[in-house]
């Protein structure tokens, strides 16, 4: 085989055929260093140490929120009782004069006192 004829087969296949692309299509793989993985879980790491700090900081504002409104409830049912058993003692006055008993019973007058 000559020369020109090696160079002439070389050349066969650089000349595209009839419906065939002429620019080759590669696929690149485009990765990460290790310093920009490093980087990137770092980044990652603090993202979700926020959120947690948030969600933290979150819940103990309505602890908060929930504690008061457990001490202000606690604080109405006592006042409520109170309340309760001072309309009953006054209610109570109201229902013995007015009762059948009391008006049955005869008011005492002293006779005399006991001298010591």
């Amino acid at each position: 085989m000559t020369y020109s004829s090696s160079l002439a087969l070389g050349r066969k296949n650089v000349f595209a055929a009839r419906n065939q692309n002429v620019t080759p299509f590669r696929t690149q793989e485009h990765a990460f260093g290790p310093v920009s993985n490093t980087i990137i879980l770092i980044v990652l790491a603090l993202l979700l140490g926020l959120m947690y700090l948030t969600q933290v900081t979150k819940t103990n504002a309505y602890g908060y929120k929930i504690s008061s409104l457990q001490q202000q409830q606690a604080t109405l049912i006592a006042e409520r009782d109170d309340l309760q058993v001072a309309s009953a003692r006054l209610q109570a006055v109201d229902r013995i004069q007015n009762s059948d008993v009391a008006k049955g019973l005869v008011s005492v007058a002293p006779t005399s006192t006991v001298r010591q």
